[in-house]
């Protein structure tokens, strides 16, 4: 496959059209080869993983490119600056930079393609007893990370503080739109009240990647045990604070369960969670920048089971 000396990745200011687009391979696809080929990689065998927000393609067994459209820049130096930061910082593999450079204005990155199986294709069918393991791991791959200096991450806009107060105030607005029971929404402004205290605004950040979910992590087994084999998808790392990144496991993964719980925060460092951090978490659950609680908490029938929010955290980390 030939890519035309004139063809050029286009320019998009609109997110639903870059979407559609991404959403035909054929009409970039000869594009991404071409950067590869340029690369010296081999390109008989591509492979387009149609999930994502990226133009992403698998080359060969080895190697993935990954290519970013200029309105989603942020997400390449996110990518980027955290695969270079936990180089080597971490006992879990993560991908690394092979080749990076730009098309049209787009910015791309090679890197190596990991080992393992992807996280959703295994998680719901592993024994209640895998589950723990893999989120104790989990728990404690997050402390791992969040152990490593910020670096240049350290300079990713918006800043922590920025960022919760620009939640805040769009909070109740976001999840009346999203269809949240009212039952619900009757407890937003005490949970934001309590929330300007009970989050540490100023406090050091750390790296928070900010999806410890089962699409971005690979999993091997091993003599019957399932572990984390793998972690990628670095483009929406930014700097805060730490419990920030125990909601995706705690919405996708735990399921109110109190063994799953008890090992994702052990792992993690907690003890026995205390009504404060409780309240904590499901303050950060509904300020998350993918916050969509109808669509994200894996509890059936949580809306029935909970009457109002604290209800409802004592139900997510129940003990």
């Amino acid at each position: 496959m030939t890519v035309a000396p004139s063809q050029q990745l286009p320019a998009f200011t609109d997110a639903k059209a870059f979407r559609a687009w991404r959403s035909d391979p054929p009409q970039w696809l000869p594009i991404a080869l071409d950067i590869a080929r340029g690369h010296g990689i081999d390109i008989s065998s591509p492979h387009v993983f149609s999930t994502g927000t990226n133009l992403v393609v698998g080359l060969g067994e080895k190697l993935i490119l990954k290519i970013f459209p200029p309105l989603l820049r942020a997400q390449f130096i996110s990518e980027r600056g955290s695969l270079m930061q936990l180089k080597g910082r971490l006992h879990l593999p993560i991908p690394e930079i092979v080749a990076e450079g730009e098309r049209d204005g787009w910015l791309y990155l090679v890197i190596t393609r990991l080992a393992g199986t992807l996280g959703s294709e295994v998680w719901p069918s592993l024994p209640e007893a895998q589950k723990e393991r893999v989120l104790r791991q989990i728990g404690e791959t997050i402390a791992a990370v969040q152990r490593a200096p910020l670096g240049p991450l350290a300079q990713i806009e918006p800043r922590w503080d920025a960022f919760m107060r620009t939640q805040m105030q769009g909070c109740r607005a976001r999840h009346t739109r999203l269809g949240l029971a009212p039952k619900f929404l009757a407890g937003l402004d005490d949970l934001l009240r309590d929330a300007a205290t009970l989050i540490p605004m100023d406090a050091p950040p750390v790296i928070l990647i900010g999806e410890y979910i089962p699409e971005n992590f690979l999993l091997a087994c091993h003599d019957g045990d399932w572990s984390l084999a793998g972690l990628f998808d670095f483009g929406d790392v930014r700097a805060g604070w730490r419990d920030y990144d125990l909601l995706g496991p705690s919405a996708f993964m735990s399921a109110g369960r109190p063994g799953r719980v008890r090992n994702l925060l052990e792992g993690f460092g907690y003890e026995k969670p205390d009504y404060a951090l409780k309240r904590r978490l499901m303050a950060l659950m509904l300020l998350h920048q993918a916050s969509d609680l109808n669509s994200h908490i894996c509890i059936e029938g949580w809306q029935e089971q909970a009457d109002d929010l604290v209800a409802l955290q004592e139900l997510i980390w129940a003990e």
